[in-house]
């Protein structure tokens, strides 16, 4: 019954990843038929709702594209010395930084075609990435100028993964005793733990029909804001949700995002920020938006998105309602509360920067 039931959960993800791939076609056919609005337009606008409302910048990130080109703008970080931290799969350049203003600092990065996820961690004062590679298979730990430190190979401990190109990692958490937790999300979306050496711990999740388990596992964090009960929060991207759980991969909860296809979680403060790639409601539309939850994992505001109604503990179907993202892919909250927002597949755009009104 299991083997069965494993083959059948098999066939499922290729006819998901063989769809997915179409989509993404039509996606890109989309950008010449659906366009948002101008930049110039954009400039200035305030989006978002309550005390989290934003004026955009859409200039902030612009460079010379013959000399800093991007291609999908995939995630963000800011290490201690303010600096901002771009990653992108345009391996002319896969690590972008900026300083604050948008001025370029530096580049580095020729090797990661299909440069994904980026996780900044603090290891006993020092600063390194954690970068997900979707096209080498690979997970690199690297120092803030590139140079490779650890890398993790496709889980093969697991039991779970017949070839490597089964496995597709999209995110990392690093817990505090440097525990590495990735997520393979474009693959067999279990979320594996490994501790700081590289040695293989457990995976949970993957997919199913139960309530621990996930479907399209893009981002991962961790929750330290209650003290002393740390969490991980999963991204179920294709079920419009968060799920959360134990730091050993018990399961906790589900937290419903109707419509919003969230992308990883941020936490910053009291709060959650997550890019939404899309709204359910206009599939491969560039109909994306961010969106804001507070410490009890109710959402407070939509940035370009509809205003957050309950019904009861569970929101009413979020969807965009001003054409100013694309397809956004993550966010990167400064010290000062500034917001960056990445966006895959949309016209090699360089990021956004949004400022709190206060």
């Amino acid at each position: 019954m299991a083997k069965n039931s494993l083959i059948s959960n098999t066939k499922i993800k290729r006819l998901q990843r063989r769809n997915f791939i179409k989509q993404t076609t039509i996606a890109v056919a989309a950008l010449a038929v659906a366009p948002g609005l101008s930049a110039q337009a954009a400039d200035g606008l305030i989006v978002g709702q309550g005390n989290k409302r934003y004026k955009v910048n859409t200039d902030w990130g612009k460079l010379d594209f013959a000399r800093y080109p991007v291609k999908d703008c995939h995630e963000m970080v800011q290490d201690k010395q303010g600096r901002i931290i771009l990653l992108t799969n345009e391996t002319q350049n896969n690590v972008i930084i900026y300083d604050k203003s948008g001025k370029l600092i530096t580049t580095w990065g020729h090797e990661y075609p299909g440069a994904h996820g980026l996780t900044l961690f603090d290891e006993n004062g020092t600063e390194v990435l954690f970068i997900c590679d979707n096209n080498l298979h690979k997970v690199f730990k690297t120092t803030l100028d590139g140079k490779v430190l650890l890398t993790l190979s496709y889980p093969k401990e697991t039991g779970r993964y017949e070839k490597e190109e089964n496995y597709v990692p999209t995110e990392t958490a690093i817990a505090a005793n440097g525990d590495i937790y990735v997520a393979d999300g474009y693959g067999e979306d279990f979320i594996i733990q490994y501790d700081y050496k590289g040695n293989y711990i457990r995976h949970f999740g993957g997919r199913g029909d139960k309530d621990e388990n996930l479907l399209n596992a893009h981002g991962v964090c961790i929750d330290n804001r209650n003290p002393g009960k740390p969490c991980l929060i999963v991204t179920s991207r294709q079920q419009n949700a968060f799920k959360r759980y134990t730091l050993d991969g018990q399961y906790i909860n589900t937290i419903p995002l109707p419509g919003a296809w969230v992308c990883r979680p941020v936490i910053k403060g009291d709060y959650l920020y997550a890019a939404v790639l899309q709204s359910n409601s206009k599939l491969w539309q560039q109909s994306g938006f961010v969106t804001i939850l507070d410490k009890n994992y109710k959402v407070v505001s939509n940035l370009a998105g509809s205003e957050p109604v309950y019904d009861k503990a569970v929101p009413e179907e979020m969807y965009q309602t001003i054409k100013l993202f694309q397809y956004p892919h993550d966010v990167c909250i400064d010290d000062e509360g500034n917001m960056y927002v990445a966006q895959w597949n949309s016209g090699h755009v360089y990021p956004y920067k949004l400022q709190p009104v206060v």
